[in-house]
C-alpha cells in the first residue's frame, strides 16, 4: 500500500472544509493534517507541518481576493517540494494566470465541483508532488478562448509605435503631450493617429469622436 499523502486544507467555509476533509481521509490515502480557515493559518501550518500537499481555496479571509494564490506562490518559494492545488468557484482564466505566471510547476488549479470527484483530487494531489501541473479542462478552454478574442482583435493588427501611442492617448494626452512623451513629433502622433484609426475601422467621423472611439478599444481589449 502507498505511504498516505499528508495534506493541508484551506478553505473558510466550515461546511466545506469539513467535507473536503471527510472525503479525503475516506479514500484512505491521505492524512488531513490540518484544516484551517485562512491564508495567514495556511502558511502557518506548511510552516510547522511540512506536508506533501495543500488544498486551498482561491478567495479566504481578510479580503476575499486572491489570498490563496498569493499563498500558494509563498509556499512554492519556501517549501518548493510541497505541492499546491487551488480550487476556484469559476472558470476565470485571470485567476489561472496570476497563478501559473511564474511558473506551472508544482502547481494544479482545478474547478470546486472537482471536489467530488476523489480519484481526480488525488490525482491533482500527487501530480503537484511530482512537481508536475494539473489544469482544470474547463479552465484550459477559457484560457483558449481568452487567447483567441486577443488574437482576434484589432489591436493585434497594430505595430509597437502605434500601440505605443494609443496607450499615450488612453491616458487623456493631447498630441502635442504623446509626441512629448514618446520623443517623436506632433506630425509623427497625427500620423500614427491616422494608421491607428484605419485599423480600428474607425471612419472619418470628427478627429475628436474616433479619438475616443480609438481609446475605448484599448481599454476594453487590452484589459
Amino acid at each position: 500500500m502507498s505511504k498516505s499523502l499528508r495534506v493541508v486544507i484551506a478553505e473558510d467555509n466550515y461546511l466545506v472544509r469539513e467535507g473536503t476533509r471527510r472525503l479525503l481521509e475516506d479514500s484512505n490515502e491521505v492524512e488531513v493534517v490540518a484544516a484551517v480557515g485562512t491564508a495567514d493559518e495556511l502558511l502557518d501550518a506548511v510552516d510547522r507541518l511540512a506536508p506533501d500537499a495543500v488544498l486551498t481555496d482561491i478567495r479566504m479571509p481578510p479580503g476575499h481576493d486572491m489570498e490563496g494564490i498569493h499563498a500558494a506562490h509563498q509556499i512554492r518559494a519556501r517549501h518548493p517540494q510541497v505541492g499546491v492545488v487551488v480550487l476556484s468557484q469559476h472558470a476565470d482564466e485571470a485567476y489561472a494566470f496570476q497563478l501559473l505566471k511564474g511558473g506551472t510547476a508544482g502547481l494544479a488549479y482545478l474547478l470546486k465541483e472537482r471536489v467530488g470527484d476523489t480519484d481526480e483530487l488525488l490525482r491533482a494531489l500527487r501530480e503537484t508532488i511530482a512537481g508536475r501541473s494539473v489544469i482544470d479542462p474547463i479552465v484550459v478552454e477559457a484560457l483558449l478562448a481568452s487567447r483567441a478574442r486577443l488574437a482576434h482583435s484589432p489591436l493585434a493588427t497594430l505595430t509597437p509605435r502605434e500601440t505605443d501611442v494609443l496607450r499615450e492617448m488612453a491616458q487623456g494626452k493631447t498630441n502635442a503631450a504623446v509626441a512629448q512623451s514618446l520623443s517623436i513629433s506632433e506630425s509623427a502622433v497625427e500620423k500614427y493617429g491616422n494608421a491607428i484609426f484605419s485599423k480600428l475601422g474607425l471612419s472619418e467621423e470628427a478627429q475628436v469622436h474616433r479619438r475616443v472611439a480609438a481609446v475605448l478599444t484599448f481599454l476594453r481589449e487590452s484589459h
